[in-house]
């Protein structure tokens, strides 16, 4: 995307999905000095959460209807490249036990990558659309978004988000636990009440001694909320405040059953989820002290824009988390740049003939080098698998699970036994670029075991084959570097129980 007359048109189109627990939404929109002109907006209630089944596995049916929907976006997304288009599922992708399986379908209907992001990855994106969408200055706010299977509450500054939460209540979970025959009674507010003030403990202290001068909301369920009590008069200046809430409650109590509840404001398709949205959202209220609340248009899909903005302008999330996790484990910056340039080297000879995507693997090989030591923070003789662990499991701004899980197979390959049966774990899309960037990746490292300071020229000749590849070194070099044609030879023979075909050739001098 760029902002000249050359820029073609499809690259100033960006399009944000997000998979939620309870409706998918899409929107594509134009960019235009840096502001979002929406040029189209899907919204479906394809009610993802409400399809777990007893053991936690998303039913034939909700898939179906999930298929359905991800067709018809697919049908709007047509056109558009990769790089142009960021697709994210939250809470119910993130626990559904065939969710893996799902989603090999969901890609390939869709027509283009899907991630799935942590509750904190989440947070993130939803306080970037928030604040991109109501301009935040830099007084401090806290953010809420109830979701259909979690709620997220972040406290920022601007447009960076101090500390985010995202906790495990929604609007449907609490409604098929609490809510499920459709009855409103006292008992049952009271008890979803209890269970998101339980939720709610852990973040209690630190949220209230953090303050806010202003509370945000921004969710389909916190808006709904706004209208009906904009619509029924009990709020003077359309704010959501507790005492408007507890309204809102005598008022459902009062109906007795979703069916009948006839409120000015509220559509029909909310009714069902609205007596667990309205308990989740009291108890914050009470919990953390909250006095009124603002509503929001902006959310997670305009979170997810700004956010793919950064990326293609190299403002990206993901390279200031990497840089921060080395600053955090004392990684080595300058062995780093020695075994970056060699890897970048052997990425630029290989990447045509292995079908690399310049792009993405490529990036994805810097941040694996960049990271591969931190494990040398916890010990030497297993740094790898520290390393894998901790990329693995940290929470890794602006990278989905999936990300961190494929970046982590990638650095635990990085010695020893090559990670066959990691690579087959991971999405069938991703296995090829990994086992060729994995084998980049050692050499780099094999060339640089010495930790030389000085800056070496690196004598040799790879070329790449279907099976492997041919590396040609000269005579001269391999009588200097004696180790290092150890480590080569011991390579070749991790490689090759992976059937990967490591040919050394000596060059002789003329």
């Amino acid at each position: 995307m760029a902002a000249n007359d050359k820029t073609e048109p499809w690259e100033e189109i960006l399009a944000a999905i997000d998979l939620g627990s309870n409706s998918f939404h899409m929107i594509i929109a134009r960019v235009r000095d840096g502001h979002f002109h929406v040029l189209d907006s899907l919204r479906e209630m394809v009610q993802l959460r409400a399809g777990l089944d007893e053991e936690g596995s998303l039913t034939e049916a909700a898939q179906t209807r999930a298929l359905a929907c991800l067709s018809r976006f697919g049908e709007r997304l047509s056109g558009l490249p990769a790089s142009s288009v960021r697709a994210v599922g939250t809470n119910t992708l993130r626990v559904a036990k065939n969710s893996r399986l799902f989603l090999q379908k969901a890609r390939q209907t869709l027509g283009h990558p899907i991630e799935i992001v942590a509750g904190e990855e989440e947070a993130r994106l939803i306080y970037l659309g928030v604040a991109h969408a109501l301009s935040f200055d830099q007084k401090r706010r806290l953010v809420m978004d109830i979701g259909g299977g979690s709620t997220e509450f972040i406290i920022g500054e601007g447009l960076t988000g101090l500390r985010r939460e995202s906790l495990s209540m929604g609007c449907v979970s609490f409604t098929q636990q609490f809510f499920a025959d459709g009855d409103i009674t006292r008992k049952k507010l009271k008890a979803a009440a209890l269970a998101a003030r339980v939720q709610l403990r852990d973040i209690r202290r630190e949220y209230r001694k953090m303050g806010w001068e202003r509370a945000v909301g921004a969710s389909g369920t916190i808006r709904c909320v706004a209208s009906v009590v904009a619509a029924n008069e009990w709020s003077d200046d359309g704010c959501i405040t507790l005492e408007a809430l507890d309204k809102l409650q005598l008022a459902m109590i009062d109906a007795g059953h979703v069916d009948k509840l006839k409120l000015a404001g509220l559509s029909e398709e909310r009714a069902a989820i609205l007596p667990a949205g309205v308990s989740v959202l009291w108890t914050a209220f009470q919990v953390l002290k909250i006095d009124r609340m603002t509503v929001s248009d902006g959310a997670l899909r305009e979170g997810l824009l700004y956010d793919l903005v950064g990326r293609l302008h190299h403002d990206d999330e993901r390279e200031r988390t990497v840089t921060a996790m080395m600053k955090r484990y004392h990684v080595d910056i300058g062995h780093i740049d020695r075994i970056d340039r060699a890897a970048q080297q052997f990425f630029q000879k290989t990447a045509k003939k292995w079908q690399l995507d310049p792009q993405v693997d490529g990036q994805r090989l810097a941040w694996a080098v960049k990271l591969h030591e931190i494990g040398l923070a916890i010990s030497h003789g297993s740094r790898h698998k520290h390393a894998a662990y901790l990329v693995a499991n940290s929470d890794m701004s602006g990278f989905s699970r999936e990300d961190q899980y494929v970046l982590s197979v990638l650095i635990q390959g990085q010695r020893k036994s090559f990670p066959k049966k990691e690579i087959k774990n991971l999405a069938d899309e991703v296995q090829h670029s990994i086992r060729w960037l994995t084998v980049i990746l050692r050499l780099a490292l094999v060339f640089n075991r010495g930790r030389s300071k000085q800056e070496e020229v690196l004598d040799c000749q790879l070329e790449p084959t279907k099976k492997g590849l041919k590396l040609t070194l000269s005579e001269e070099w391999l009588a200097t570097h004696p180790l290092t044609e150890q480590d080569l030879l011991q390579e070749q023979t991790y490689l090759a129980k992976a059937k990967i075909k490591l040919k050394l050739i000596t060059k002789t001098a003329d």
